[in-house]
């Protein structure tokens, strides 16, 4: 084998185990699914699992979609009477690097206001994260009109990068 051959080969093995590596240190999207009270709705949510599997600490610090006229990341609190309310998050939520961060009903959520369309059971909105290191993501959710509070079925994946692509994932929800 000659010098060319060796380092050619050589090349290509680091080249494959750093895309691999690559892969595993990002930011993951799973289990997203939004709904709506009813078809003619004008707000909405959406539900997501989020995984910082990088060793940098990072923070969701955004949301976008063209399907609302406003996105914003909310939470819910008790109000001085005790009430639950929800509010806007402007600084975002906090992913440090290896956790996790689940947005689900009744605690943090993506609020979808003034819906631009109807949203159908099984439709698909495109909703763009921004986070504060890993830059945009862009994620397919479905919408889950059937779904209980406490499910974790389904999953949707993407991994996030700072050149702000992102794979799409149009996988079932149970």
């Amino acid at each position: 084998m000659s010098l060319k051959t060796l380092l050619l080969a050589a090349t290509a093995a680091t080249a494959f185990s750093t895309a691999s590596f690559a892969d595993h240190k990002s930011v993951e999207i799973e289990d997203a699914y939004a709904r709506v009270s009813s078809p003619s709705a004008k707000t909405g949510a959406a539900f997501l699992h989020i995984t910082n599997h990088t060793d940098v600490d990072d923070r969701l610090i955004g949301v976008k979609s063209d399907v609302a006229a406003r996105v914003e990341l909310h939470t819910h609190e008790a109000g001085d009477n005790g009430v639950m309310r929800m509010i806007h998050v402007e600084e975002g939520f906090d992913l440090p690097a290896g956790s996790e961060h689940v947005l689900k009903r009744g605690g943090d959520h993506v609020m979808l206001m003034g819906l631009n369309r109807s949203l159908a059971h099984g439709d698909v909105v495109p909703v763009t994260l921004v986070f504060e290191k890993a830059g945009e993501m862009t994620v397919d959710i479905k919408v889950d009109l059937e779904r209980k509070a406490q499910h974790g079925a389904g999953h949707t994946h993407g991994r996030g990068h700072s050149d702000g692509n992102a794979e799409h994932d149009h996988s079932k929800h149970h």
